[in-house]
Parts: structure tokens; sequence; C-alpha cells
């Protein structure tokens, strides 16, 4: 079953790992050893957490690489369902 508009991993990360430590986007990118700039874009919607990333999270924080992979799986679906009418798709079917 697909979660009712599940926020972005970005969101996850900035409220409940980084403001809880009090760590800036500058010091997580850093021990993440990612830029900046990539950590500002996941972390502000603008783009999604790759499997890298979520290793990268995993060991940072002590969570599932599978977690952080399945947000943005859920958060991926939901964005995409919510075009589902705007797609020309026809069914096919098995005489």
């Amino acid at each position: 079953m697909l979660m009712h508009n599940p926020p972005h991993p970005g969101l996850i990360i900035k409220e409940l790992c980084l403001e809880p430590l009090g760590v800036t986007i500058t010091d997580a990118a850093k021990a993440l050893g990612v830029s900046r700039k990539t950590l500002s874009s996941i972390i502000n919607g603008r783009a999604g957490i790759s499997p890298e990333m979520a290793v990268r999270l995993s060991i940072a924080f002590n969570t599932s690489s599978e977690s952080w992979m399945n947000q943005q799986s859920q958060y991926d679906l939901w964005q995409a369902e919510q075009h589902r009418n705007e797609l020309k798709v026809s069914k096919l079917l098995v005489a």
C-alpha cells in the first residue's frame, strides 16, 4: 500500500537527523564525503537519494541503506501516481 503523500527523504534528513544533532549542511556534507551543493540539493528536494548516498547516510546515521532507498522509492512512486491520468497508455490483454 502506498503511503499518502510521503515526505521527500531530504526533509527527513533535515528534520530527524541534522536538526536534532545541531549539524549544519556544510558539516554533514563533509562527514558524508560529498559537496555541500549535493547535500543541499537533496535536503531541498531538488535531487533524490542515490544508492551510494543511501549507503553514506546509513553509515553516518547508523541506519539501513534500504530504509533510505525505500523512502526515496515511496516518494517517487507517489509523485508519479499523481500524473497517472495524464499518461497515454493502453491496456494489453492476452486473447
